[in-house]
């Protein structure tokens, strides 16, 4: 049993962690869901879904696997000191850090993705690029693995990372499976980005 833990600020893109959620809750046998924010309580999505977090330092259970959604939020979060290192401490002891969209600016701002390639959301790329020159960018990528970090592009690219994660866990038929029970069309290939216009 692997505990993901998703982390949480106000203003997050709603799909963005129900997408990915919506794939690895598929698996109940296999993976612990838990939603945890920097002071716990009520965060809101950036369509208004309200969301119960646990404080970080109250979480449950050990992290194996951290979730970092993005948003608009992100740009409240990109400076805030306490959010980046309660992040960089999730990540350091967890077993794989999965981003998507802007959230790897956030990993990219903490630090974690020094040295590593990482991709993220097309439309807001020049502004994610600049929270650190020490990550290799990958601009044309639905999602880049590098060691125990998986980033994803836009949005609808954290359910084609999520999926892909399952993939190279399992196997990929188990993620075919959950593809076809949400009736979604699983982009397979990480290097094809139907999104990427350079």
């Amino acid at each position: 049993m692997h505990t993901l833990t998703a982390l949480l600020f106000d203003d997050f893109e709603t799909l963005d962690l129900f997408g990915p959620i919506e794939m690895f809750g598929c698996l109940p046998e296999h993976y612990r869901l838990q939603f945890a924010s920097l002071s716990g309580g009520i965060i809101h999505s950036k369509h208004g879904v309200a969301m119960q977090t646990v404080a970080v330092t109250e979480l449950a259970y050990q992290t194996d696997i951290v979730l970092m959604i993005g948003g608009m939020g992100t740009r409240q979060q990109i400076n805030h000191r306490p959010f980046l290192q309660a992040l960089t401490t999730l990540v350091e002891h967890a077993d794989w850090a999965l981003s998507v969209c802007t959230g790897s600016a956030l990993l990219a701002k903490a630090g974690v993705l020094d040295g590593k390639r990482a991709t993220s959301n097309k439309l807001s790329w020049q502004w994610v690029i600049t929270q650190s020159d020490k990550v290799h960018w990958v601009e044309q990528a639905r999602w880049v693995i590098d060691g125990k970090f998986y980033t994803s592009s836009g949005v609808s690219a954290g359910m084609d990372m999520a999926l892909g994660f399952i993939a190279d866990r399992h196997d990929i038929e188990t993620a075919r499976q959950i593809a076809n029970y949400t009736e979604y069309r699983w982009q397979e290939n990480s290097d094809i980005d139907d999104f990427y216009h350079g």
